[in-house]
């Protein structure tokens, strides 16, 4: 049964849970079942995760400012957790969907996110956090538009659509998480899948990704939601314009092929401007040893005549390939006369020009810890623990569950990795620099929840303070996901506005599971209303706040 999305509008200022909600801003409604089903992304038959029967799950469709409402009916076997990549949950970490700030729906329970997708636009994707749940699916598009009164800085396409593409395993997620607690490596994926669909030169029995109409332009709203593999996407015959990359509105470049690193989403116009017939949308693994690929077939109205069998070249690999990714890397660039989800232009936010306050810089590992693959993070491999560290932290047991700040703000000497929760205090509204620095021989990609950061600079080598001096303090694009190449480090820049437990994590959910993430909890000394939302009456306690008296909410 699939259920129907319902708008409600506030006519009154309501406070649903504890979470405030402004009158008139219009509530999306979704009541979502979780279950098993079989699915076959790469042609075999594997136990899946659907929502409402659904992989990839429903597109949630929304517009800046609206509230989201989701009830989740979890009929898994296991408990879990959605996440809403990109999505900033202002002042609302309760419902960020991560297990250090949230505890997971119960087999047979449900429990009702409510959040605002304040003052943001742009492409992202929900997926559960829990376990390796995200390798047999749970995974949906989040679009969320420009107000109607916000003009957007290209003409209205004729349609968009949602592709969620990615690296796949034919090994269900039981199966994944014994192998990775059982202290080895899951090893590389078995190929790539779009939209829960892979494909060969010449299928026949292809169904059509979508369709276009002769001389009509589209938006395609692209997402890596996979494993470990970064992915280039190309379409035969077509060229790409980027026009929207996660939240911010890009300068308008064209494309043959495009780089998307593991939880990245982006947006393109393709415009359909050739001979009616089929054509081929490409994925194909990037900086991977035994290269992957598959196609999906774009389907013109009225077209006559199969894809041609002749793809797209990819990109060059090895050094060459790193250095091709990091120039188009380098030719993404914020609009600076556009606007996103507010009036103002992007511009008007100078960040190049605020002091820094504090510089961390994290350095990823891989060792073993009694005699079992580990990740880490400046010699901290994350576990988590029992009682969300939020929950711990708000009823004021925080000694009780982990220890603040572990990690230091810089790589420590050695090889030692200490397994324990990872918690870093952030100064609230201090403006930090972020340094990502690579020495494996694997491409990496982190992810920011609760904010969103300019990518100012990606380069090989070590860092140093004077390599500030190529930074783009102009016009980086404003984002929460970076790619960190092999022995190179990348920059972020962001402002901590936004209070609330936040994980900075590995999108490679092997690296992930086994510790490469951390969490920075951002503290409002105020204990204000203002700043963070108290506890929502509704939200699910466990480990050992669940019998503590509730503390008294913020004011």
């Amino acid at each position: 049964m699939v259920f129907n999305t319902k708008m409600i509008f506030a006519v009154l200022f309501l406070c649903v849970s504890a979470t405030c909600v402004i009158a008139g801003d219009p509530t999306l409604e979704h009541e979502w079942k979780i279950t098993y089903g079989t699915i076959a992304p790469l042609g075999v038959p594997q136990q899946g995760i659907l929502i409402n029967g659904q992989f990839p799950g429903p597109v949630i469709n929304c517009t800046s400012n609206n509230n989201i409402v989701v009830n989740v009916f979890n009929q898994l076997d296991e408990p879990i957790l959605l996440t809403w990549a990109g999505v900033q949950q202002r002042k609302n970490s309760w419902q960020d969907g991560t297990p250090g700030a949230m505890c997971p729906i119960l087999p047979g329970k449900n429990y009702t996110y409510r959040f605002q997708v304040k003052d943001q636009i742009g492409t992202y994707f929900y997926f559960p956090t829990t376990a390796l749940h995200r390798a047999s699916g749970g995974i949906g598009m989040i679009k969320i538009h420009n107000r109607n009164l916000i003009p957007i800085p290209f003409d209205k396409p004729a349609d968009e659509y949602a592709v969620l593409l990615g690296d796949w395993y034919n090994k269900g997620h039981k199966s994944l998480k014994n192998i990775l607690d059982s202290g080895r490596s899951i090893g590389r994926p078995d190929g790539i899948q779009i939209n829960g669909q892979s494909n060969k030169v010449g299928d026949a029995n292809a169904k059509p990704l979508f369709t276009f109409e002769a001389g009509k332009t589209y938006r395609l709203r692209v997402c890596n939601v996979g494993l470990r593999l970064s992915v280039n996407f190309r379409i035969q015959g077509h060229t790409m314009k980027v026009v929207e990359m996660e939240g911010s509105h890009t300068v308008q470049n064209v494309y043959d092929s495009l780089d998307l690193h593991v939880g990245q989403c982006m947006s393109v116009l393709v415009t359909a401007d050739q001979t009616p017939k089929d054509y081929y949308f490409v994925a194909s693994s990037r900086f991977a040893q035994h290269p992957l690929s598959t196609v999906a077939v774009i389907r013109y109205a009225n077209g006559n005549g199969p894809a041609s069998p002749e793809l797209p070249p990819p990109p060059p690999e090895n050094t060459k390939g790193i250095a091709w990714s990091i120039s188009q890397f380098r030719s993404f660039r914020w609009n600076l006369t556009s606007n996103a989800a507010r009036p103002n232009p992007q511009g008007s936010y100078k960040y190049g020009k605020i002091n820094i306050t504090r510089t961390i810089k994290l350095v990823n590992t891989r060792s073993s810890s009694n005699g079992k693959l580990r990740f880490g993070i400046n010699g901290v491999s994350h576990v988590d623990t029992e009682t969300p560290l939020k929950l711990a932290e708000y009823y004021g047991v925080a000694d009780k569950v982990f220890t603040y700040n572990l990690m230091k703000d810089e790589p420590q000497e050695g090889n030692k990795v200490e397994v324990a929760p990872n918690v870093v205090n952030g100064t609230y509204r201090n403006f930090v620099e972020i340094i990502f620095e690579n020495h494996e021989k694997t491409i990496q990609t982190w992810h920011l929840d609760g904010f969103s950061f300019f990518a100012v600079a990606i380069e090989p080598g070590r860092w140093s303070p004077e390599k500030r001096k190529n930074y783009n303090l102009l016009d980086a694009v404003s984002r929460c996901t970076i790619q960190v190449y092999p022995n190179s480090w990348a920059a972020v820049m962001t402002t901590l506005d936004n209070a609330g437990m936040w994980n900075l994590r590995s999108e490679m959910r092997e690296r992930a599971y086994l510790g490469q993430q951390l969490y920075l909890s951002v503290v409002s000394e105020a204990r204000s209303l203002r700043d963070e939302y108290s506890l929502p009456e509704t939200q699910q306690l466990c480990g050992i706040v669940e019998a503590l008296p509730k503390p008294a909410p913020y004011t």
